[in-house]
């Protein structure tokens, strides 16, 4: 064994040993804080914090059901608008857009994915609260389905071109036309893909606060219609942390832990329909 040799495995092992310390230290990081957040937010966590109203300011007791239903119609509805307009968009990049043309909309919809979502709540409110003259959960839903559809564009793009062409041919020489080829060979191919990249785009707009704040503003009740404001869990933790009671610090850590669940059950779901099939 040379020295020459003897150096480069001991500079190897350095450079493997420095990487896993710093793999250990990001995971660190990571489990330090899903576990504060669960060391505060379990104590606090019961049935009926989950199924009650919240008391009035300054009472304690209560819970966060408006909030939960709220955060879910708001998500959904924002999945409703921006998941057509991502999937479809991603079709034309993939299968008809072309390079000049298809190179800006990429860019475009890269810049857009770096807008901080402030500035999507701006939006949202000079385009829908102003002219209403009201918060409502539609112009929330709208904030949230702007930051989402760049995210599931990009993302379905990428898995729709992962289609081997060879599928493209096969159905296109059986006189199949591109547009059923599309829709009935290419997409359900790239499904599993296509549903990974929605499943994290939804746990990204899940947690999203600062457009709301814009725009449905939240509530203390059970919403009336998508014209009013409506109560969100990422506004109602805002709300209570920055509230001067010690009772509603408690409730902030328990639907913080509620939010906190939910966005990691869809990032395991995502992270499930993208395994390898089995057998690959």
């Amino acid at each position: 064994m040379t020295a020459s040799f003897r150096r480069r495995k001991r500079l190897s092992f350095l450079m493997f040993a420095l990487t896993a310390l710093c793999a250990a230290a990001s995971l660190s990081v990571l489990f330090f804080i899903l576990g504060y957040i669960a060391y505060h937010g379990l104590s606090s966590l019961s049935w009926s914090f989950l199924v009650n109203l919240p008391k009035p300011v300054g009472e304690a007791g209560g819970g966060i059901a408006n909030s939960i239903v709220g955060s879910a119609k708001l998500v959904g509805l924002a999945a409703a608008m921006g998941i057509p307009v991502g999937v479809l968009g991603a079709v034309y990049l993939a299968e008809f857009g072309g390079r000049r043309l298809g190179s800006s909309i990429r860019y475009c919809a890269d810049l857009l994915n770096g807008v901080p979502s402030i500035v999507m709540g701006i939006f949202a409110y000079t385009l829908i609260v102003l002219p209403m003259k009201r918060f409502s959960a539609l112009a929330g839903s709208v904030a949230l389905a702007i930051i989402m559809i760049p995210i599931v564009l990009r993302t379905t793009e990428e898995f729709i071109r992962l289609v081997p062409d060879s599928i493209r041919e096969a159905g296109l020489a059986l006189g199949v036309p591109r547009w059923k080829v599309i829709l009935r060979v290419v997409l359900p191919t790239a499904s599993r893909g296509i549903l990974t990249g929605i499943l994290l785009s939804l746990s990204r707009i899940a947690g999203e606060t600062a457009p709301l704040i814009f725009t449905a503003f939240g509530n203390r009740f059970w919403d009336h219609g998508l014209l009013n404001p409506m109560a969100s869990l990422p506004h109602t933790i805002f709300t209570y942390a920055i509230s001067p009671y010690n009772d509603c610090h408690r409730q902030a850590w328990a639907a913080a832990l509620i939010l906190l669940l939910v966005v990691l059950a869809g990032n395991i779901g995502a992270r499930w329909l993208n395994r390898p099939a089995h057998g690959a």
